[in-house]
């Protein structure tokens, strides 16, 4: 049995290791491509597809504008290629220098597996340590769908890297990943035929801003709602997905109906963690990223259901911080203000409680908006369905929770996420700062000011 100071089960957001802890010893395990999912098969590769998309669609609808602009050819192979160009010599390089240019860490490339209390077993190698920081994410869920293991389908993990470009796309699932991979695709010039088993896409989502990008997305997709596939089979080279309604064949289906933790790969419960019992596996954590064997933190996806970097980085710097200073009051992660986006078309930013949560929780509240078309920018887009909320508890005059569906949502958003995150009173947000006129942050400004005329109108 080897001995270290730390183990790390992940190069993800358990890459990050600071400087403090250039003194211990320390294991690094990954068992796939360096990096983690972010990187190599997530938000970055993921983004860099959605940005051609938009371009293109841009290019599309300049009519409306007096621009009659068309899209003559995407070049699928040059786009993929800029892509994962810059992508994999960044997981290569990472990997490179945990491997050879950090002295105290040992990059161990293998699958790592509890054997005891803060004990792995990496493929025959058995290794512990006092502290353990497990990282490993998650991955793809796949639905039971009769036939599906026997076709040719992809998750979000391979579809970007296919060689051919797909003429017909089918799409399983309506969350943030098939949306985006959806407009993704869709842009470029895909036939996308899309399943849902819900009423609406991104269900979880604020309802009316769920409802909205709903109506606005079925406008370029072949959308199916309360529809499953009953079963998948082939057709020569082509998919086809049977359906109640009706056969549908494709050339290429993306199964995009959500993700796990990977605390089964890892057999955490053989470390003697503790899972959750109202999902899939997510370690039961605390606010200091401890789990509930001292000694062992878990941050990211596999401790949390958001899904979101930003987060898991937070969640790791919090963690090492814990694990290294025992003998200082432990810091917290904060969960109020986490804020989200999901880059598809229309974009969707959303920061604290949904109206429902905010209703199930019995907070007396009022909601402010404001269309795009209501602003000078807006106006001049000559955007007539995107819009922002704010919702603002009536006794703290705080804000609880904002959604914003539209053009560049993902940074109009970020005053209302500080203003939460610092307990910020609205009328300090709304009216004690500068707003560019006529910027599109405007949007944000006269939605606080018309929360603020609903809170002081009763």
């Amino acid at each position: 049995m080897e001995n270290f100071d730390l183990i790390i089960v992940g190069s993800g957001s358990g890459n990050s290791i600071p400087e403090y802890l250039a003194d211990w010893r320390i294991a690094l395990v990954e068992k796939g491509t360096f990096g983690g999912t972010c990187l190599n098969v997530g938000c970055i590769p993921s983004k860099m597809f959605v940005y051609p998309a938009d371009v293109a669609e841009s290019a599309r609808h300049g009519g409306r504008l007096g621009v009659h602009a068309s899209v003559n050819s995407v070049d699928w192979p040059a786009i993929r290629d800029r892509v994962f160009g810059r992508i994999d010599p960044i997981a290569a390089g990472g990997r490179e220098y945990r491997a050879t240019g950090s002295p105290n860490v040992e990059l161990i490339q293998g699958t790592a597996r509890f054997v005891g209390d803060k004990t792995f077993d990496v493929d025959g190698r058995t290794i512990t340590a006092p502290k353990v920081l497990v990282a490993v994410g998650a991955r793809p869920s796949i639905p039971d769908i009769r036939g599906l293991v026997d076709v040719r389908y992809h998750t979000s993990n391979t579809i970007m890297r296919v060689d051919e470009f797909p003429r017909r796309l089918g799409i399983i699932g309506g969350g943030f990943i098939a949306v985006e991979l959806g407009h993704a695709f869709s842009g470029l010039g895909s036939a996308v035929t899309m399943f849902n088993r819900s009423h609406v896409l991104l269900r979880k989502h604020d309802g009316e801003t769920a409802q909205r990008f709903t109506e606005s997305f079925a406008k370029r997709v072949d959308l199916h709602l309360n529809e499953m596939p009953t079963s998948v089979s082939m057709n020569g080279d082509k998919i086809v997905l049977h359906t109640p309604n009706g056969d549908h064949e494709v050339d290429e289906l993306l199964v995009a109906t959500g993700r796990r933790p990977n605390s089964d790969l890892v057999d955490v419960e053989a470390g003697g963690l503790t899972l959750d019992p109202r999902d899939d596996g997510t370690v039961v954590v605390d606010a200091t990223m401890a789990t509930n064997v001292p000694g062992v933190w878990a941050v990211g996806d596999v401790a949390n259901p958001y899904q979101l970097k930003h987060l898991a980085n937070k969640e790791a710097e919090v963690a090492f911080w814990n694990l290294a200073h025992s003998d200082q009051s432990p810091r917290t992660v904060q969960y109020h203000a986490i804020p989200h986006a999901v880059f598809s078309d229309p974009q969707i930013a959303s920061v604290g409680l949904t109206e429902e949560e905010a209703n199930e929780q019995g907070i007396d509240f009022v909601v402010g908006r404001r269309d795009y078309g209501g602003t000078a920018y807006g106006w001049a887009m000559d955007d007539s369905q995107s819009f922002a909320k704010v919702m603002i508890e009536r006794g703290t005059r705080r804000l609880v929770g904002a959604h914003i569906m539209g053009s560049q949502a993902a940074s109009l958003i970020q005053p209302i996420i500080q203003a939460m995150q610092l307990g910020t009173e609205v009328d300090a947000v709304a009216k004690e700062v500068f707003y560019i006129h006529p910027a599109l942050t405007e949007v944000v400004e006269n939605a606080l000011l018309d929360g603020i005329e609903r809170l002081d109108s009763v």
